[in-house]
């Protein structure tokens, strides 16, 4: 049960994680995703993105409905500083400085990892996609999904630092997606988005700072240092403003926290307050352990 756990939160945290990038659509009356798709990508064949971004078929069905809050993945730009390597920038972007990631980095903006960009020169940071795999998924066909390519599926695993053709149910599979780009339309409603969600330079520091730490909070709560994620986790808590998303997975880890600490009430209120944060939290109770159901008042 602890595994499965583990996993489930996994999926949450690599959602808010330095890889994602995009901004929240919410659904109006009468649209649909292939609508949504050509607006915001051009294509509505894209809608998968966005199925794929948002779980939307992990939770049964890519049923949408008016007031839904929906994540559109888009690129980044960054505009390259004094002394910087597609390598750093592949850290402080991608999550990781591994070769693989700082070569995707580098031929996205039509460049080669062993010659440094220039200085002042504006990149693109691919939109990557964490997605959830299903039962009985492989890595070949999320690559033909999201790629049009299933033998592109090794890519996937370099990318992941993972092996195997199969992929666990609930695992959590970055997808790199170089050639997502928005339209005008897509980049109004980003811009406006940011001016809705408040998200300025100083607002989305202390949720950079999140998705930093929130890797070492896993890591505690993984390895049963419960008071030290307990003590991470509200630190985190008091350093800004977070995204949804992030205040969810925070909630969600302190949660299994307190309720290993025997905590009752902090744990309730973090259930509570991940409750609120996401739209629709997973309590199977095949899934979920009786102690966090009972936390969060479920039978």
């Amino acid at each position: 049960m602890r595994r499965v756990l583990v996993v489930a939160f996994a999926a949450a945290l690599s959602m808010a994680s330095a890889e994602s990038h995009g901004f929240s659509h919410v659904v109006q009356p009468g649209e649909a995703l292939a609508q949504i798709a050509e607006r915001v990508y051009g294509d509505p064949k894209r809608e998968n993105v966005l199925v794929g971004a948002n779980a939307l078929d992990a939770k049964g069905g890519a049923i949408i409905t008016p007031g839904m809050r929906l994540e559109v993945p888009s690129p980044a730009h960054h505009v390259v500083l004094h002394g910087e390597t597609w390598f750093a920038m592949s850290l402080a972007w991608l999550g990781t400085s591994d070769l693989p990631r700082a070569e995707l980095l580098a031929r996205t903006n039509k460049g080669v990892s062993w010659v440094q960009p220039l200085e002042g020169q504006e990149i693109e940071i691919p939109a990557v996609l964490s997605y959830i795999a299903g039962d009985g998924e492989t890595v070949t066909g999320i690559a033909q999904r999201f790629w049009g390519n299933g033998n592109r599926g090794w890519e996937l695993n370099t990318y992941n630092g993972r092996e195997g053709v199969a992929v666990r149910r609930a695992e959590v599979v970055l997808v790199p997606m170089p050639g997502l780009r928005l339209t005008e339309a897509g980049r109004a409603e980003e811009r406006a988005a940011a001016e809705r969600d408040g998200a300025s330079a100083m607002s989305v520091e202390p949720q950079r700072r999140a998705d930093a730490e929130m890797p070492q909070l896993l890591a505690d709560i993984r390895y049963g240092r419960y008071a030290e994620a307990v003590a991470r986790g509200n630190r985190i808590l008091g350093g800004g403003a977070l995204t949804r998303p992030q205040l969810a997975t925070l909630h969600r880890g302190l949660l299994e926290a307190y309720v290993a600490l025997d905590a009752r009430a902090a744990a309730a209120a973090a259930c509570a307050a991940w409750r609120a944060n996401e739209a629709s939290p997973e309590l199977d109770p095949v899934r979920v352990s009786p102690k966090i159901r009972a936390a969060c008042a479920v039978p």
